[in-house]
C-alpha cells in the first residue's frame, strides 16, 4: 500500500511506485477472451452505426445546402 511519506531518494521512490503499482494490478479482475470480444464487437457495432448516422445527416444537410443555394442563385 501507498504510504503518505515519500522516500528522499527519488530512485527509492520510483521502486516503490513501480511495487505498489505492480501489486494493484494484481488484484485487477481482468475479463476473459470471450467477454473482450464481445466486447469488442459491440463498440465496433455502434461505432459503425454512429458513424452511419451522422454520415446520413451530413448527407441530407448536404442536400438541403444545394437546394437553397439553387434557390438563391
Amino acid at each position: 500500500m501507498y504510504s503518505s511519506t515519500r522516500p528522499s531518494n527519488p530512485l527509492a521512490w520510483f521502486a516503490r511506485y513501480l511495487r505498489d503499482a505492480k501489486e494493484e494490478l494484481g488484484k485487477v479482475t481482468w475479463p476473459s477472451k470471450q467477454d473482450t470480444i464481445r466486447y469488442s464487437v459491440v463498440v465496433i457495432a455502434i461505432s459503425v452505426f454512429v458513424a452511419a448516422f451522422f454520415g446520413g445527416l451530413d448527407w441530407v444537410f448536404n442536400l438541403g445546402l444545394e437546394e437553397l443555394i439553387k434557390l438563391a442563385a
